[in-house]
């Protein structure tokens, strides 16, 4: 039987895997913003690529002159959202078969070349309280952060 731990990070992993998948394993970093709060399941990718953050749809604009262009079509990006969010269940299940807190948000990040994987969690709920803010805008302040640090 496999400890909480290994399934934990196997289904992280799974996030991370079908990310690199999308980018053709060619980011140099990977951002994956996954939320579960009240019910409510919302995620994020994107990306660090030739030193520019990039959402999903935007992959082509960080390609240097001769780099092959990434296939950006929204249903490829809808079937890493999907996976995402399947893994967000999978966690939600996994936490409450072995009585453990439920993350509320995970920013995952890994560094394509280091290998390095860094996750910040948060238990208490990020914008479900709020009147206005939505796991859309804590993903987009997240990006802008990462942007605006370069």
């Amino acid at each position: 039987m496999k400890e909480f731990e290994d399934k934990f990070s196997e289904l992280q992993a799974d996030m991370i895997s079908i990310c690199m998948e999308y980018v053709e394993d060619r980011a140099d970093k990977v951002y994956v913003y996954a939320s579960r709060e009240e019910g409510i399941i919302s995620s994020k990718f994107f990306y660090l690529v030739n030193n520019k953050y990039v959402k999903p749809h935007n992959l082509n604009d960080a390609l240097e002159a001769g780099d092959k262009k990434f296939d950006v079509s929204p249903k490829k990006g809808f079937m890493v959202l999907r996976i995402i969010s399947e893994d967000i269940e999978k966690i939600e299940e996994l936490c409450r078969e072995y009585n453990r807190d439920i993350p509320t948000e995970m920013k995952l990040i890994y560094d394509v070349k280091s290998r390095n994987f860094k996750a910040d969690y948060k238990y208490e709920l990020v914008y479900t309280h709020d009147d206005v803010k939505t796991a859309d805008h804590v993903a987009e302040e997240w990006f802008e952060e990462l942007k605006n640090d370069l």
